[in-house]
């Protein structure tokens, strides 16, 4: 008897949303302010997954869904823990590239950035960094268009503080092999 098999391949992310947030505990960083930080981003019911700095043609940025408690949120997020005191920064960096001969969308590239620095070193550092990305493989075929920064910062005066900055991905497409 034969089996009837659907192959798909790997899914492709097709809306996402960009959300920030800071938080701040006497207690601890994880369960504490990083947790605090996802709650003011509005995403602390999901079950959070990142991945590395790339965006497919298809990527549109919609409104933030309706999000199920315990959903699994995949994301490209950057994120800034630190202390009393300290300033915590976190930025993201999108860049569209295009076909420099048909002028078609090819996809996108992200940065993301985060440390104790004021934010204009963050903007600076997200933009040196989509230029090396660019300029290391392709710069050749493509230009590098419509770039959009994104930052959060504050200062903790709790014992334990974080910002975030996070692309969340709300849909995908799946391709069918076969």
């Amino acid at each position: 008897m034969k089996e009837n098999k659907l192959i798909i391949g790997n899914r492709i992310p097709k809306d996402y949303f960009i959300t920030s947030g800071v938080g701040e505990s006497d207690i601890t960083t994880h369960a504490g302010s990083f947790h605090l930080a996802l709650k003011d981003a509005g995403i602390e019911s999901a079950n959070i997954i990142t991945y590395s700095s790339i965006l497919p043609a298809i990527a549109t940025e919609k409104p933030k869904p309706k999000i199920t408690h315990g959903e699994v949120m995949e994301s490209i997020m950057a994120v800034a823990n630190g202390s009393k005191g300290e300033r915590l920064t976190a930025g993201i960096i999108i860049g569209w590239l295009y076909n420099k001969n048909t002028g078609e969308k090819f996809g996108g590239l992200v940065s993301e950035f985060n440390g104790s620095f004021p934010e204009e070193v963050i903007k600076q550092q997200l933009k040196d960094s989509l230029q090396e990305i660019y300029k290391n493989g392709f710069s050749d075929k493509y230009d590098l268009k419509d770039p959009k920064i994104f930052v959060k910062t504050f200062v903790s005066e709790k014992q334990y503080g974080t910002a975030l900055v996070a692309i969340c991905f709300s849909s995908y497409e799946y391709p069918i092999l076969k």
